[in-house]
């Protein structure tokens, strides 16, 4: 075992670890969840701007989960990459992978940035930013600035796991906290005082990740495991594909997340448009509008279950790669019980208090057909949060330990066979209904194929 680089993570109790690392992963998470559920508080509290503004920041969240999704392919993978290094004392790969990431992240968001500027019309239809002019106008309005932040907020995304494989949690979470602050002090200035409508809450949104990447930047050059250098920065196929081998997964689950909201949002403008109520322009925006608004609970609910999760990939990596699978076990253990005590948690505050949910998004202001659709939406779309917790949990401890076939599995049948395929056929037989039980009912099948990897996993690491 190696004894010069953290020793402390495969020696120190593993509860204790798992609290040092994880809790500042979790508060970094939900204050990056916040960024956008904010905006979208703030934007619904505007009555210039109202659940059409709601509408268009639902469109256009799951377009930052693909920046997200590529910057923690590059972040996780690299975590993951770094941690076994260090613990199998191989510093020169640890110091290179990093160089690396920060090069793929810096070419791949401007990448991103010059496509969503470029398509970005056919890019809002796509995910059923039509559903009426107003939304449409408010959408591209706000894409286009959230569009320019892209290069800033994938490098703070992607540098946020480095810095805790690092040793550093603490400060990672500083740097996303810092910029979340800025945020929610600049949003109602400029969406109230300053009527700059969706251009405001974009703006403020973009200078908070600005601060954050700034941070991030400024603790790169003072690493303690690890001295950046020349030599560092470079493109090495090997440890290229080592590390984003392991990060494939989590781009896979941001992908395959996109692609679903997609099919969800969509299904959502199709079906209301055949009911009684919403298929009036009046009110045609309400079921997509509601449905973002649910999504952004839910994330705030998954952001924890991810946080903690992620908290333990630098522990267990390090662990594995200095041969303790008993320690890498007793990790799996406590992470699963975690994981469903906050599902649990978390069920009973959307069933017992779904009107205070949805009152902090403007909702008295709304008809009452949006409220019956909101609360309805909260009890049946998030009725099976402790398995999507549980299943979430098991992905991303797969990642940690390299399985990255076993947790692609996961994330693709979560995400694309059965939430993809649910909410295309089940509108056909109960319409917005049908569409709401697809998200519970992709979480009860998809811990169906977990619960076999689950034991599998045991058995192995008892072996």
């Amino acid at each position: 075992m190696n004894s010069e680089h953290q020793p402390y993570l495969a020696a120190e109790r593993v509860g204790r670890l798992m609290g040092r690392y994880a809790v500042p992963c979790i508060i970094s998470l939900l204050v990056g969840a916040l960024y956008n559920i904010v905006d979208q508080i703030f934007i619904a509290n505007a009555d210039y701007l109202g659940s059409c503004g709601n509408a268009a920041n639902t469109v256009v969240f799951p377009l930052t989960v693909i920046a997200l999704g590529i910057a923690v392919m590059i972040g996780d993978g690299c975590c993951a990459f770094v941690s076994i290094s260090l613990g199998a004392s191989r510093k020169d790969d640890a110091h290179k992978s990093v160089g690396n990431a920060i090069l793929l992240c810096l070419i791949s968001s401007v990448f991103l940035t010059a496509a969503f500027l470029l398509f970005s019309d056919p890019i809002l239809t796509a995910f059923g930013g039509r559903v009426n002019e107003e939304t449409f106008a408010y959408a591209k309005e706000y894409f286009f600035w959230i569009s320019l932040g892209i290069p800033f907020y994938m490098f703070g995304q992607a540098m946020n796991p480095i810095i805790r494989s690092d040793g550093s949690p603490s400060f990672a979470m500083a740097s996303t906290l810092a910029g979340a602050v800025t945020n929610i002090i600049l949003d109602p200035l400029f969406i109230y005082p300053m009527k700059m409508g969706m251009t405001g809450t974009a703006v403020a949104t973009v200078i908070g990740q600005v601060l954050t990447a700034a941070l991030s930047l400024w603790y790169l050059c003072r690493m303690k495991s690890m001295k950046l250098s020349r030599s560092s920065f470079g493109f090495w196929g090997r440890l290229m594909k080592k590390f984003l081998s392991l990060g494939l997964t989590s781009f896979l689950a941001q992908l395959s997340l996109v692609i679903s909201m997609a099919a969800v949002q969509n299904m959502c403008a199709k079906y209301g448009a055949l009911d009684a109520v919403f298929g009036q322009p009046a009110y045609a925006h309400i079921p997509l509008a509601v449905l973002g608004i649910v999504m952004k609970v839910f994330q705030i609910a998954i952001s924890v279950s991810i946080g903690l999760a992620a908290g333990c990939i630098p522990i267990v990596g390090y662990n594995i790669g200095a041969g303790r699978k008993d320690r890498a076990k007793q990790i799996f253990t406590y992470l699963l019980l975690s994981e469903a005590v906050i599902g649990i948690l978390s069920l009973l505050v959307v069933e017992l208090l779904p009107q205070q949910l949805i009152g902090l998004f403007g909702a008295r202001s709304e008809s009452a057909y949006y409220t019956d659709f909101a609360i309805k939406s909260f009890r049946i779309y998030l009725c099976m949060m402790p398995l999507a917790m549980v299943n979430k949990g098991t992905f991303i401890y797969l990642q940690a330990l390299g399985k990255a076939v076993l947790s692609t599995i996961i994330s693709l049948a979560r995400e694309i066979v059965f939430g993809v395929l649910l909410p295309l056929v089940l509108p056909i037989f109960w319409g917005l209904d049908g569409l709401l039980c697809s998200f519970p009912a992709a979480d009860i099948l998809t811990f169906s194929i977990a619960a076999v990897i689950i034991r599998r996993i045991y058995k192995e690491l008892s072996a």
